[in-house]
This record gives C-alpha cells, structure tokens and sequence, in this order.
C-alpha cells in the first residue's frame, strides 16, 4: 500500500520539516485477484472438443459368403484414396478403365453425381423409411466402395465421407485395399485382374 508522508518538528527556529519517505506499493491483492480471475475462467469455459465424424458400423459380421445382396456391376463404383490428395476411381469388375481426379467441386463430387444420375437411368431410386422420422424417401441404388491406400491421409478419408454426404449417397463402405488394385494404380494399362469371388473375400477380410 502507499505510504503517506510524517511531518516533524524541528530545527531552528521551530521550523517544521516533513520526512520525505519513498513511495511503495503493495501488489498482494492484485496478484491474488489475477490468480482467482485466471481459476475462474478455467473452471468456466468450455475447451476445443475434437472434430470428429461418427461412422455406423455394421453389428453383424459376414463370414459367408452367400450372405451378400447381388449387386450389378454397372451400380458400383471404387475410390482408391491415394498421395497428394489424389482419386483414382474405376467403375464395376470386368474389364474396368482407372481414371483419377481430385476433393474439388468439379472433381470428386462431379464424378458421383455422374455416376448417379446414370445409375438412375436403369435403377430407379427406391423407397425406404426413415427409421428416426418415420418419413419415407427415395435412395440411390448407386454403390461406393471407398479403399485408402497407405499414402492417403486421414484428412481423405473424411473428405470422401463428405463427398457422400453432400451427394446423398445411401450405399457406400470403407474398405482395405487389394494388392490387385494397388498394382492397378501403378500400372493401368496391365489392367485390374481382381475377381467377383476375390472382391467378395476382400469385404470380409479373407483376402
């Protein structure tokens, strides 16, 4: 706290001198204020929390193969997730053709609604009920297997998601990626020798 100045007497000639004293602060209180605001504030506000997306899994695991829906070849289409935010995607099994694009709006998300609308021309939409409104509404009956390769980055993968989201894409799934199709990125003109039968293993993890 700040001292006051002490007049005293003396000297000749009854002369009063004032004691000259120097000027101190106490900053106890405002230290304690500080640290008190500081707690409060931390006890108070809400911290960053994660960004994440929830992936719904399925709760039955296939191990037979017969379980499978059949699925047309010309309904489904494959994104491999590769380095440098890259996509290469090709259409059904035989005889496929790989072509690559990018996250943009005219890249990835062109090649989807594309790819719908094509879908759509030989499979109508069906109906199917919205299990937390109760509404019924119409999905594609498009397929999208979506496969990372060991040089895409977690970013991709939540890119992709958001492709299908904003596309309204009903039917997609995340899955590992073959060793036929990572050849088939390194060499496209040897073409992708990967079988109905070992797509089907591939999706229950026997390949």
């Amino acid at each position: 706290m700040a001292e006051m100045q002490v007049a005293e007497k003396g000297g000749k000639g009854g002369k009063v001198r004032s004691k000259k004293l120097s000027t101190r602060v106490d900053l106890t209180p405002m230290v304690d204020l500080a640290f008190l605001l500081i707690t409060f504030f931390m006890l108070t506000t809400t911290l960053s929390k994660p960004q994440i997306m929830p992936v719904v899994m399925p709760e039955k695991k296939l191990e037979d193969l017969e379980e499978f829906q059949a699925t047309k070849e010309s309904q489904v289409i494959t994104l491999m997730l590769g380095a440098n935010d890259k996509v290469y995607y090709y259409e059904g099994i035989t005889d496929p053709k790989l072509d690559s694009t990018d996250y943009s709006a005219e890249g990835l998300r062109k090649v989807i609604l594309d790819k719908k609308d094509r879908v759509r021309q030989i499979f109508p939409d069906k109906e199917k009920k919205d299990e937390k409104t109760g509404d019924t509404k119409k999905i594609s009956q498009m397929n999208v297997i979506i496969k990372p390769t060991k040089d895409a980055r977690y970013k991709n993968i939540v890119d992709a998601f958001d492709e299908m989201k904003i596309c309204n894409v009903a039917l997609y799934v995340l899955l590992d990626i073959s060793k036929q199709e990572e050849e088939f990125i390194a060499n496209p003109a040897a073409g992708l020798k990967f079988s109905i039968e070992e797509q089907a293993k591939a999706a229950v993890g026997q390949q």
